[in-house]
């Protein structure tokens, strides 16, 4: 390692006192070779990059019966030779026991007095497989670490009983963003369904009531144009040379891209991206924000418009078709201004906006928990290994 004089992380449990010790790979796994089927008839599972796990293989090309696929155990460790430096490492799952891949894809059963998930979190550390295998790569073009680099390379390692400990530490830690990132997925999913049941869509004249629908409400939606509720304008803008790393947020074509100093006078508006990659999100932005040319507020401070509605309405119907400009996509003051909008009255307007308000808020909580917990895990990988 690139500071083998370091004996003890910064960070340790109560009653740890001892050097970590420099140990090799091979003093913790031992590779599996179970010969299984072919590429024809095998069930294969694949390495995802970036440590997002192991997951079954999907089939776009049929497999060869000359290729040669060996047989994978849940818990047993496996990396892509191919991938180790976009951090191809994983933990087989118990779903995909026996489930087979090549020779591109090792795995390995753990020796006794081994923490896998101890093992899995150093090998996935930047300082480890990004370090380690551009040095065992040295000049070459070929990205390809075979089992007897990986092997050879150096991985310090604390006693069995503190592995355990920040084993079981990371599992709690994972186990818990899991958690939220799946409730996260479950609300942004139920909002989507919301958007899609809740609004009647502008690409179509015959509806003119939502399937879903509050209660005490009734009557058709009205069609009129989008440039016949609001305003739609650019206010002062600045460019990115001018962001700092605090302030008031600045809003650009696909999102936040940081704060500006001043305070601009847009206050809790609709905006959306006009011109870029982004083209034609729509966002709702609480509280002073500054946006960049490639962004246009949506004012309607004039009319009898919810805001909240309004960016519930328009996020709920795609503006794909309204979008020009091919290799420069854009959308014109022009082309939004003429973009038909269905509205309920301003009651039933209130009443839906609060709803989505409120759903977005906890979507919000859950996204930002997450955030935490993902950081939490990051300050403790760096202040718990070597």
């Amino acid at each position: 390692m690139r500071d083998e004089m370091k004996k003890v992380p910064r960070l340790r449990f109560r009653g740890f006192q001892e050097d970590w010790e420099l140990c090799k790979v091979k003093d913790f796994l031992i590779e599996s070779k179970i010969k299984g089927s072919n590429g024809k008839i095998a069930k294969k599972l694949t390495v995802k990059l970036w440590r997002k796990g192991i997951v079954a293989k999907e089939e776009v090309y049929e497999g060869s019966l000359a290729t040669q696929y060996y047989v994978r155990k849940s818990g047993q460790f496996m990396y892509g030779k191919l991938d180790f430096l976009n951090q191809a490492f994983g933990i087989v799952p118990i779903e995909l026991d026996g489930y087979e891949s090549t020779v591109d894809s090792p795995s390995f059963d753990f020796k006794p007095l081994v923490d896998s998930v101890f093992f899995l979190e150093y090998v996935s550390l930047e300082k480890f497989y990004k370090y380690q295998g551009n040095i065992a790569n040295g000049s070459r073009k070929a990205k390809r670490i075979h089992v007897e680099t990986f092997f050879n390379m150096p991985l310090p390692t604390p006693s069995y009983k503190e592995q355990q400990k920040i084993g079981t530490l990371f599992k709690q830690l994972d186990d818990t963003i899991t958690l939220h990132q799946r409730k996260l997925d479950q609300l942004k999913e139920l909002k989507k369904a919301y958007l899609k049941a809740m609004f009647v869509s502008m690409n179509t004249k015959n509806n003119k009531v939502p399937k879903l629908r509050f209660t005490d409400f009734e009557g058709d939606w009205e069609q009129r144009k989008l440039g016949n509720i609001s305003k739609m304008y650019q206010p002062q803008t600045i460019t990115g040379t001018e962001l700092l790393p605090s302030g008031y947020p600045v809003f650009g074509a696909n999102g936040y891209i940081g704060f500006y100093s001043e305070m601009n006078h847009e206050n809790d508006q609709v905006t959306i991206s006009a011109r870029g990659e982004g083209t034609g999100t729509i966002n709702y932005v609480n509280g002073p924000v500054w946006i960049t040319g490639n962004s246009m507020v949506i004012n309607v401070n004039d009319f009898d418009i919810n805001k909240r509605f309004l960016h519930a309405n328009l996020s709920s119907n795609s503006l794909k078709k309204y979008i020009t400009g091919g290799a420069q996509p854009q959308l014109t003051r022009d082309i939004l201004t003429s973009v038909p909008i269905k509205l309920p009255n301003i009651f039933e307007q209130n009443k839906i906006g609060l709803f989505f308000k409120q759903l977005d808020e906890t979507v919000n909580l859950h996204q930002n928990k997450l955030t935490q917990l993902k950081s939490l895990k990051k300050a403790y990988l760096q202040n718990m290994f070597i």
